[in-house]
């Protein structure tokens, strides 16, 4: 998720935006928040109702340095604030909501900034990193993952990965499912005891032969999204779908059937749980 900055003038204008979005945020939480609790009271218990509201509805930490770094840095997030509208306009309905991010980086703050009182978990390659973008932002939540893939092996993972019943949409799991090379089967133990409600993969790198690739990522989201227990859609956010790799496992995995968007190199999928899905051939599209 590193990026060169952008040049001053594209740079300011950018934060303008999302400074924007991240108060924006912040005012719908504050409001849908403040509603819910005042309707719960009766009238003679407006006053402290209201007093409670304001206490619960105050600016996150994270909210007021996402505010204060991206109007003062010169470093801005990767993706397009097209890209990030789309995301941002879901979570605007969803939030406070589990949000699983592939990718540590600058926009990592804005990310959880973005989902304040919910969940935002970030799954990052590099230690180093990791340690790097913590530092500057201690309260983000990130854990460092181990891929097993290179980049140079996606076609052969995509012609044999069917050979595998682990890999089956019928028996597909990831908490140690080491026989699907897909599958990632080592991640920390709060990924896989959570429902993700957003998940985003924005990494891991992607774009030199030995690179991980993000072939197991998008498995990984679609195997998570079917298998989802609670009401409504997984929606996931798949970046860089002008690379051919991403644009393949995406079609095989996340489907087409469930794009509803594409923006820039950003495609957003609600992918409905396998229980309210009938496979006529038994794989994932």
């Amino acid at each position: 998720m590193k990026r060169p900055p952008f040049t001053p003038e594209r740079s300011c204008l950018f934060v303008v935006a999302l400074s924007g979005l991240i108060i924006g945020a912040l005012l719908f939480s504050n409001l849908f928040r403040s509603v819910g609790n005042i309707s719960s009271f009766g009238l003679c218990s407006f006053a402290s109702a209201k007093a409670r509201a304001a206490a619960e509805n105050a600016a996150t930490p994270t909210q007021l340095q996402s505010i204060l770094h991206y109007a003062t840095s010169k470093i801005v997030p990767q993706q397009s604030f097209a890209e990030i509208t789309v995301t941002f306009n879901v979570l605007k309905t969803r939030s406070p909501c589990n949000f699983l991010v592939f990718g540590l980086g600058f926009d990592s703050l804005m990310w959880t900034s973005l989902n304040p009182h919910g969940t935002t978990l970030f799954l990052e390659e590099d230690p180093k990193w990791v340690q790097t973008i913590v530092k500057k932002a201690p309260t983000l939540n990130a854990h460092t993952v181990q891929y097993l893939t290179q980049l140079k092996e996606a076609d052969s993972l995509l012609k044999t990965y069917r050979s595998e019943p682990l890999c089956s949409p019928s028996k597909a799991c990831l908490r140690g499912n080491y026989k699907c090379r897909l599958a990632l089967s080592g991640l920390p133990d709060e990924v896989y005891d959570k429902e993700w409600d957003l998940i985003m993969i924005d990494a891991p790198r992607g774009y030199f032969p030995e690179a991980p690739g993000r072939m197991a990522a998008i498995f990984s989201a679609a195997v998570m999204a079917r298998g989802r227990k609670g009401s409504g859609v997984t929606h996931v956010f798949l970046h860089d779908v002008n690379r051919r790799v991403e644009k393949m496992f995406a079609e095989e995995f996340l489907c087409r059937k469930y794009l509803v968007k594409a923006v820039g190199r950003l495609w957003h999928f609600e992918i409905p749980p396998a229980a309210n899905v009938s496979q006529r051939d038994g794989w994932y599209c």
